[in-house]
């Protein structure tokens, strides 16, 4: 018997990128993403530019899904978009271009929740990219969250950990701001990281008050320090150092993560183990995670990068799974700045 052909317009709009795909079933027909580099110059993103750019960029980038897909917008089957967390004012351009658009074709309505997307893109129907069995654990890791959760189902999660104050992405970027390096300066320091020696500088490792919580601002704030005491004594320390600063600032970082993980690994008993998030493309993480699956015998899921960083598919993936439960939406539904799993 062949399963219905289900045709889901995606839209993510969270932050500062503008995605839309379109999917059939769980697969990927298109995924196309607007970047906005105005923000660079800035040394961050700005949200009242970020939601004029949205709206400049939408229109635009549907039109382009559905050409690529190859799909015409009657053949849709339904919309899904990101209700929150995020940026209100970029969330609002999404949510209110999708419920026009469904509201437009007759077609049903799916609000999708952001982190809630970002752990499911694993279930996309890829070559390259394996589905994890349920339970797992997932570290959720990007620019705004930080996040251990147990995933027993699609839409059954539990947090065991989060951030208390900065997010590992704001982390690896602060710090760049610091060695002077451009927005977005994370990429750059894992760039950088593999040119030089992580045991180079000793930084702390921050406690929290819950075991599998996290936390990164003493460790921003002990990086600043550093850098000022080093520069009073040499000028140029940063220039000469720059290769060991990076590389003993992303060790610090992922051997935080990687404790936490292997406590809620230990405490769970559970040993397939995924990341998510923008901050999964990191090469540094990607290499600890797969040193454990050989040394701890974890089961180890990794995206595809395409599906790290914010992007349309992840949204679409789960508007599948939420239509095969006809969970949908009314058009009443408002876009929310903050939203727990």
């Amino acid at each position: 018997m062949n399963k219905e052909k289900i045709y889901i317009l995606a839209i993510e709009s969270s932050c500062d990128d503008t995605s839309v795909a379109i999917l059939e079933n769980d697969k990927v027909l298109s995924n196309v993403v607007a970047n906005q580099d105005i923000h660079a110059k800035y040394g961050g993103v700005v949200p009242e530019l970020a939601s004029r750019a949205h709206q400049q960029n939408i229109v635009p980038v549907v039109q382009q899904a559905l050409k690529q897909a190859n799909i015409d917008k009657k053949d849709l089957s339904v919309i899904a978009f990101t209700r929150g967390p995020g940026l209100m004012g970029s969330l609002l351009v999404g949510t209110s271009f999708a419920k026009s658009m469904a509201l437009a074709l007759k077609i049903p309505l799916i609000a999708v929740n952001h982190m809630q997307a970002h752990i499911l893109a694993h279930f996309i129907d890829s070559e390259s990219q394996q589905k994890p069995e349920f339970p797992f654990i997932c570290l959720t890791i990007s620019g705004g969250h930080t996040q251990l959760i147990k995933v027993a189902d699609y839409f059954s999660m539990e947090i065991l950990g989060e951030t208390t104050d900065d997010a590992v992405g704001e982390a690896f970027d602060k710090s760049a701001k610091l060695l002077g390096l451009p927005y977005p300066g994370g990429p750059l320091i894992d760039k950088y990281a593999q040119l030089g020696n992580p045991r180079a500088f000793d930084f702390p490792n921050p406690k929290t008050k819950k075991e599998l919580d996290f936390s990164f601002s003493g460790l921003k704030t002990a990086i600043l320090y550093f850098i000022q005491r080093h520069e009073k004594e040499n000028p140029n320390f940063i220039k000469e150092n720059l290769l060991d600063i990076c590389a003993s600032i992303q060790f610090t970082i992922i051997n935080i993560l990687m404790k936490k993980l292997k406590k809620a690994v230990q405490q769970t008993n559970i040993k397939k183990v995924a990341i998510a998030g923008g901050v999964s493309a990191n090469s540094g993480i990607r290499n600890a995670l797969k040193e454990s699956e050989k040394k701890d015998k974890w089961e180890i899921y990794i995206p595809d990068f395409e599906y790290t960083t914010d992007n349309a598919a992840m949204i679409g993936i789960v508007g599948h799974h939420k239509y095969l439960k006809s969970d949908f939406d009314s058009s009443s539904i408002s876009a929310k700045a903050r939203m727990q799993i």
